[in-house]
């Protein structure tokens, strides 16, 4: 049940801040933002508020911020309709009533003539059964329109996504992984400010019981010094030694209270998948990096910890799409998951971490130039730049329409390898 909480906060956090950007930058900008949602699918709960619709869907799939002109209008007024209309104090039309229109009993009912809600905001039109006389009515620039008894606000061309500047399209394309990165950065430095940051050295704070380390007789804030006769002086020189030697014998050399005490230990050995998706051994002996409380460390540590995990993901990014990384080391919803349940297992610092992690994986991943992702979208807003115009909408559609079905089979594929780990 922890795992089930741990991750449902953990998605609805990601999904929420990546989102939350765009919907801040859309609103800067005088975009119409109509909804604001957590997951797809049917809505379990929602609210309406300055303007926009805020949902929670069913399927716990992502999110999506919806801006008016993103995607096609819902209604139309087309010559030949009858409407209702009702009148703000002022004398402009607030409310467009497209059926059930005997449920408003004081709408004026028109023949439309002619509707023009982009530019000029007017409605042309006749009453019903006099066609001698042509109206004409000013429309509000937050006018609704009423269908089924659910409204829907009109959004004008100055409100509409396409009518920004190249830079405020972009910003708002942008902002929903530069929040993410935001959130990694902030996460870290909640982490050094908790526990402190890590020392360089190789010093350790924590032995687990029954852990090799235990048996060969380490204690908290042991420092290795050597391993086999060569200097150590990090944790990473530390750690690799022990990752390449599982199940054998190592001489290793700490120092404690000043002196330097000879120990001898045999990693433990365990399974994980290397580059090429293959099961390897590597080792592990069951000891945690010591930390130090520093105000000016925990600000650079946070900060430098967001940039070296963005590095390593986009080496492993790059690894993936040369070949050199196996498409079976790629993990979807299932695989998250499992590591997020492992992850829970060790403490909360680390499913900090985790969470971390994956906020700065989303905001890469978000920014790779793919189709119905924001770095696809990115890439038409800078072709229009470079262009000085637009890509048609129907050749930007029809690549968005194809990159989602690919990435709805590469979702599947990664699935199947998430369920083959852990079931067959």
């Amino acid at each position: 049940m922890n795992t089930v909480i741990a991750f449902i906060f953990m998605f609805g956090l990601l999904v929420f801040v990546h989102e939350w950007g765009h919907l801040i930058f859309a609103k800067r900008a005088g975009m119409l933002a109509r909804e604001f949602a957590i997951g797809f699918g049917p809505k379990i709960f929602s609210f309406v508020r300055n303007e926009t619709l805020y949902t929670i869907r069913l399927l716990p799939i992502g999110g999506y911020v919806r801006v008016a002109g993103e995607d096609p209008e819902i209604i139309e007024l087309k010559p030949g309709y009858h409407i209702g209309l009702e009148f703000s104090e002022e004398g402009k039309v607030n409310k467009i009533i497209v059926n059930h229109k005997s449920k408003h009993p004081n709408a004026r009912v028109i023949e439309v003539e002619r509707a023009e809600l982009d530019h000029e905001l007017v409605i042309e039109g006749y009453e019903i059964d006099e066609e001698d006389e042509k109206l004409v009515f000013d429309v509000d620039p937050k006018a609704a329109f009423v269908m089924d008894e659910t409204e829907t606000q009109i959004a004008p061309y100055d409100r509409q996504f396409a009518s920004k500047t190249v830079g405020q399209r972009g910003m708002q394309l942008f902002a929903g992984p530069m929040m993410n990165f935001v959130l990694a950065a902030v996460i870290f430095l909640i982490i050094g400010v908790s526990q402190g940051v890590p020392v360089d050295e190789a010093r350790l704070s924590e032995i687990m019981p029954g852990s090799p380390a235990e048996e060969a007789g380490f204690q908290p804030d042991d420092e290795i010094v050597q391993i086999e006769g060569s200097p150590v002086s990090t944790w990473e020189e530390f750690t690799a030694i022990v990752r390449d030697n599982p199940e054998a014998e190592l001489d290793m050399v700490v120092e404690r209270n000043g002196e330097q005490v000879p120990l001898t230990v045999v990693p433990d050995s365990l399974s994980q998948m290397d580059m090429d998706g293959e099961e390897v051994m590597v080792g592990q002996i069951g000891v945690y990096h010591a930390f130090e409380k520093s105000f000016f460390g925990t600000f650079e540590w946070g900060f430098t910890q967001t940039y070296e995990t963005t590095k390593m993901i986009l080496t492993n990014l790059m690894m993936l799409i040369t070949g050199q990384v196996s498409i079976e080391l790629l993990s979807g919803p299932v695989g998250i998951y499992d590591a997020t349940d492992q992850v829970v297992q060790t403490g909360f610092m680390n499913f900090l971490m985790w969470t971390a992690m994956l906020s700065i994986n989303l905001g890469i991943i978000n920014l790779v130039p793919l189709p119905a992702l924001d770095g696809g979208r990115l890439m038409f807003v800078g072709l229009e730049a470079i262009r000085g115009k637009p890509i048609a909408q129907e050749k930007e559609g029809l690549f968005h329409i194809i990159g989602f079905a690919f990435l709805m089979l590469l979702m599947i594929v990664v699935t199947w390898n998430d369920i083959q780990r852990l079931f067959l």
